[in-house]
């Protein structure tokens, strides 16, 4: 079932501008009738300011009118208009991940140089002016580029640059070996833990937060006395 595009900011509003049953708001907004409670309490953990989803042309003010009239009525969301997809112009990256696409390029450089400056730009969301700067190696922060694989970094995905690799080593006419498939979804498991272990040493770093890995000793020359 659909459901609102603020479902919390949502509830607040039929909350306070309604008499409809928490249970019928919950099951609109798609969120457990305990979260209704607290915003109808005023205890939720953050303070909401409410989105009327009739102007918001998600819902009528018939069906809120049913709703009201009926407790066991379940109101039905109304189809808003379809979202435009964006097909062309530059991959987004959230900011968090923007520092690391010379890393992705300079690994994609390194393992497939087969693949063109064009479908690098596609691939990372990057321009071809920065992808040269790495390729020459007259970029800014050359010395502290190191390449990592762009699907751990979370830049593409492992089908994307895969494709990418296809129709690069198809136009150069280089014979791709046999892909082994076997082990793709231990494959996928590691990036993806990779990844979360990545972005929880970002916040922990963030947070000030040190390891407790223990400190290795120091190295003991075993012919002193």
């Amino acid at each position: 079932m659909a459901q609102p595009l603020m479902p919390h900011a949502t509830a607040s509003w039929l909350v306070d501008n309604t008499a409809l049953s928490f249970e019928q708001i919950a099951d609109f907004c798609g969120l457990h009738i305990l979260e209704v409670q607290a915003i109808a309490d005023d205890t939720a953990a953050t303070k909401l300011t409410g989105r009327d989803p009739v102007r918001a042309h998600e819902l009528t003010q018939d069906e809120i009118d049913k709703a009201q009239a009926n407790p066991n009525y379940r109101m039905t969301m109304t189809k808003g208009p379809e979202q435009v997809r964006r097909t062309k112009g530059p991959r987004y990256t959230p900011v968090s991940k923007r520092q690391d696409k010379p890393d992705g390029i300079a690994w994609i450089i390194r393992n497939h140089p087969e693949i063109s400056d064009g479908a690098i730009s596609n691939l990372i969301g990057t321009t071809r002016t920065t992808i040269a700067a790495i390729r020459d190696r007259s970029h800014w922060n050359i010395g502290n580029i190191t390449p990592k694989d762009p699907v751990t970094l979370g830049l593409t995905t492992q089908r994307e640059l895969d494709s990418a690799v296809n129709k690069a080593a198809k136009a150069a006419g280089i014979e791709q070996a046999p892909t082994d498939t076997r082990l793709d979804g231990d494959r996928e498991a590691l990036i993806a833990s990779l990844r979360a272990q990545r972005e929880q040493a970002a916040r922990d770093a963030e947070n000030g937060v040190t390891s407790d890995a223990p400190t290795r000793p120091a190295f003991e020359d075993p012919f002193r006395r």
